[in-house]
């Protein structure tokens, strides 16, 4: 980053506009898909177990469960990774379209290794999520909010787990979508995702790494 640059520091002193409310609910909903995911699946839980469904054993549902976790942790480490190569913007996109993905091929799940295979790669998309979030809000909110805003984004996970629960009560019913509903859970989570994804297109990518990578007239045009 050049040390004569002073666009870190405007980016600190611009004043709160629709513009970082774009940047928070954009890039925020992140929080509320995880506390979305972790509901509906803990509520489908029995279900799954169901010979009418997949079928699964209670080990194999809690494996599942295991992998979402451990491709979290995985994601978060080498999408994190890849956040200073690729840019914020084009890892934010990325992530979520592994999880868009990944939720798409789990509602068309047929057995327990299909099923396995897209919660964990559900979870590498919501553990890049995290990193790549975490990395842009950190660098395109001004620093006398950031806490705040960091504070409420992370509490969002609550707002999806509330979501969730709602979904899971009309899912679970048998006289709204029968013993198959749980599949329409999953679709649900894509369907928001493919909303976010539209409006993520327009949050810009990181003024600081456009710097850090050499780029300053586009740094430039973004904090003007």
């Amino acid at each position: 980053m050049s040390p004569r640059s002073d666009i870190p520091a405007r980016l600190d002193r611009l004043p709160w506009s629709r513009w970082h409310w774009r940047v928070v609910i954009a890039l925020g909903i992140a929080w509320v898909l995880d506390g979305l995911e972790v509901t509906i699946v803990g509520s489908f839980g029995s279900v799954l177990e169901r010979p009418d469904t997949l079928g699964l054993s209670a080990a194999q549902v809690g494996w599942s469960g295991s992998l979402y976790v451990g491709g979290a942790v995985i994601g978060a480490l080498l999408f994190g990774r890849a956040a200073d190569r690729l840019g914020r913007k084009r890892l934010f996109l990325l992530t979520l379209a592994v999880y868009m993905a990944a939720s798409v091929a789990t509602a068309f799940a047929d057995g327990f290794v299909w099923f396995a295979v897209c919660r964990f790669i559900t979870g590498l998309g919501i553990g890049g999520e995290y990193a790549a979030i975490n990395s842009a809000i950190d660098e395109l909110i001004p620093a006398r909010v950031r806490g705040r805003v960091n504070l409420a984004i992370n509490g969002s996970f609550w707002i999806g787990a509330a979501i969730g629960a709602l979904l899971s009560l009309a899912l679970l019913d048998e006289r709204v979508l029968g013993p198959q509903g749980w599949r329409a859970g999953f679709l649900l989570g894509a369907v928001l995702a493919v909303a976010i994804l539209l409006v993520r297109r327009h949050v810009p990518e990181s003024p600081r790494w456009l710097l850090t990578h050499g780029r300053a007239d586009e740094a430039e045009r973004v904090v003007a």
